[in-house]
Parts: C-alpha cells; sequence; structure tokens
C-alpha cells in the first residue's frame, strides 16, 4: 500500500509540474512559440491606420536594425512647380553634391553640358562640383499618407548612385496639402455600394495622376537634368500612380511600381485598369512586391501580363521572401526603409543600368 501510495503522489507531482510548465515558459525568451511570427493583419483600406507592430524577443525575416544617420541623407531641397487647373504644387528635390537653394540656383544657371568626371571643375561655379552637370533622375510617387516626406533614406540609394531624387507631392497632401482636397477625404465620400463605385475610384485615381504628369512636365525642363535618362518609381496608392503614368507615355524610361494596389486589390474596375495598362506599356516596367505584403495579386497577376510580353530584360516581376512580421512591414518597410532597401536594391540599379544604357 506504501509503495501504491509513492506512486500516486509521484503521479500527481509530474501532472502539476506538465500543466505548470506553459505558465513557466510562455514569457521566456526560450519559448518556441515566441519567435514564431504574429498572424498577419487583415488587409486594409487606404488612409490612416493603425499599424500592427510586433512586441516581445520576435525574431522577424529581413527586418534589421540599421539606421541611416540624418547627416549621411542628402539635403531635401523644396521646389514648387505648376500643376493642374493653376494650382500651384510642391515637392522635394535631392540633387548629388547640392546642399543648399543657393547652389541649385547656380545649378539651374549653369551651361547644360554633359561632364562625366563628377570631380570635374567649371568657370564660375565657385568650387560646386556638380556644376556643369545634367543627371539621371529618379521620380517617386509617395503613397496615400497625408504628410509625406519625400523619403530622403530612398532618396539616399539614388544620389549616392549619382540620380537626382525628386518626390512631388500631389495635391491635398504634404507640401502641397493647400492646392486641393486630400484624395482619401474623397474615396471616402464615394458610395461602396453603388454599381459606378469601381469606376469613380478610378477616375479619382485618374486626376491625381494629372498632378503626377504635370510634375514631370516640369521636371523634363529643369537645366540640370538630362531629359533622356527619366525614370519613375512608387509605393502603393504611388505605385498606381506610376502605373497610370506609363499609359500616358509622357517620355519616361522605365517605370519600377512597388505594391501597386496592394492594399486594394480585388477592386475590379481598378484591378482591370492596371492590367490593361501592363498589357499594353511600351516603356520598360520592373513590378516588386514583398512577400506577406496586403495582397499578392499585383507581382502575380500584373507580374504574369508583364511576363507575357515575352521580353525579360525590358518586362519583369519579382516576388521577394517573407519581410517582416505584419503585412505594413512587408508593404512600406520593404519598399521604403534602409532594411528593405538593402534586399532589393541592387536588383534595381541593375536593371536601371541596363535600360539606360539600351537605345533611348
Amino acid at each position: 500500500m506504501k509503495t501504491l501510495s509513492a506512486v500516486a503522489f509521484l503521479l500527481l507531482v509530474s501532472i502539476g509540474v506538465s500543466l505548470s510548465l506553459p505558465a513557466i515558459t510562455s514569457g521566456g525568451q526560450n519559448n518556441r512559440s515566441s519567435n514564431r511570427p504574429r498572424p498577419l493583419p487583415p488587409r486594409n483600406s487606404n488612409g490612416p491606420r493603425k499599424v500592427d507592430e510586433p512586441t516581445g524577443p520576435i525574431t522577424c525575416p529581413g527586418l534589421s536594425d540599421c539606421k541611416v544617420a540624418k547627416k549621411d541623407l542628402p539635403v531635401d531641397l523644396p521646389v514648387a512647380f505648376p500643376g493642374p487647373d493653376g494650382m500651384t504644387l510642391h515637392g522635394h528635390l535631392f540633387v548629388p553634391g547640392v546642399r543648399t537653394l543657393a547652389e541649385l540656383d547656380a545649378l539651374s544657371k549653369a551651361p547644360r553640358n554633359r561632364v562625366s568626371d563628377p570631380n570635374a571643375s567649371a568657370a564660375g561655379t565657385g568650387g560646386l562640383r556638380s556644376l556643369g552637370h545634367i543627371f539621371p533622375s529618379m521620380i517617386y510617387n509617395h503613397g496615400s499618407t497625408l504628410n509625406p516626406d519625400g523619403e530622403p533614406t530612398l532618396a539616399k540609394l539614388y544620389v549616392d548612385s549619382g540620380y537626382i531624387f525628386f518626390a512631388p507631392d500631389r495635391h491635398g497632401q504634404g507640401t502641397s496639402k493647400d492646392a486641393g482636397p486630400y484624395h482619401v477625404t474623397e474615396q471616402q465620400k464615394l458610395d461602396k455600394r453603388d454599381s459606378g463605385y469601381g469606376k469613380a475610384v478610378v477616375a479619382l485615381h485618374e486626376k491625381y495622376n494629372r498632378d503626377v504628369i504635370a510634375a514631370v512636365e516640369w521636371f523634363k525642363k529643369q537645366p540640370y537634368v538630362d531629359p533622356n535618362r527619366i525614370l519613375m518609381t512608387g509605393l502603393s496608392f504611388g505605385g498606381i500612380q506610376t502605373v497610370m503614368a506609363a499609359e500616358k507615355d509622357p517620355g519616361i524610361r522605365a517605370y519600377i511600381p512597388f505594391a501597386p494596389a496592394a492594399m486594394s486589390w480585388g477592386l475590379p474596375a481598378l484591378d482591370r485598369k492596371l492590367k490593361n495598362i501592363v498589357t499594353n506599356v511600351r516603356a520598360p516596367m520592373f513590378i516588386i512586391q514583398a512577400t506577406g505584403d496586403y495582397s499578392l495579386g499585383p507581382v502575380e497577376e500584373l507580374g504574369q501580363k508583364l511576363a507575357e510580353k515575352g521580353d525579360p530584360s525590358k518586362w519583369r516581376s519579382k516576388l521577394y521572401p517573407q519581410f517582416g512580421c505584419t503585412n505594413d512591414q512587408a508593404h512600406r518597410r520593404f519598399a521604403q526603409e534602409c532594411d528593405g532597401i538593402a534586399i532589393w536594391s541592387h536588383d534595381v540599379l541593375e536593371f536601371i543600368d541596363q535600360i539606360l544604357k539600351s537605345p533611348g
């Protein structure tokens, strides 16, 4: 009987310990489940939102502690340009070697000639290395955020590679906030129950795309810009704007949209519009997304349309591996922050270099 009692006691202790283990390890760093990515939040719509950031000791694929010191960022030079319907629009200009508006003004007045040596001096330039240059350029279309900042971290990639980076603000946003209504507010006025909702959304995109084309036309005329070597990129809503600009064919050499319409994919009228543009686009295009984004429809379906064109040197798409633990990290951070940029920058710069070396 004593033996049976001892066995019973040991069994009870064993059961108690096993039941208590989860409570002991659930907050510990050695618990395997704590390193699993949290479930991705549901698809969201354009506009302000609470970002579901992971907390605790979670390892998120691709994320790093990379930081770009402010002193290493290129200088944001504010510019204004004429928009549609008499608007005055504004934007952010980043130019290699230029750190003040006075230097930009001097560059604007310098002889419009190509200098192959970036260290070459020009008479009467006051020692400004950039004078006498005309640069290849990247135009960036921001997303739906109310206050875009020109993305200086992204600008650094291109400026360090010898490109001007121009980020115009569409009306209702950022430095163009007072030029007209915010597109998110305008879209919220539309009735989703209306059978014409999708067409109205497309029309709204077209309305704001007029700002993009106005920015291109102004930018091409600047004396420091090589009008034959201008490229365009953009994220999310800005990715849509990038694709729509390609339909107008304003003389851009290549388009690199990141996750165009990933947050609104599944709206038939908009999907059809983008597919039709990509099917018929003449300029080179490279569509990019990371696994974990809100929807992979853009890279999968638009990418298929590009693949069907048959020349991967001109038309391509790429889906990168899982990035981050949330949709927003795979969407925004991948496209705009230094840890995401480190993953895709080589592919993009190589694509651009190939395009600019080919006959225009």
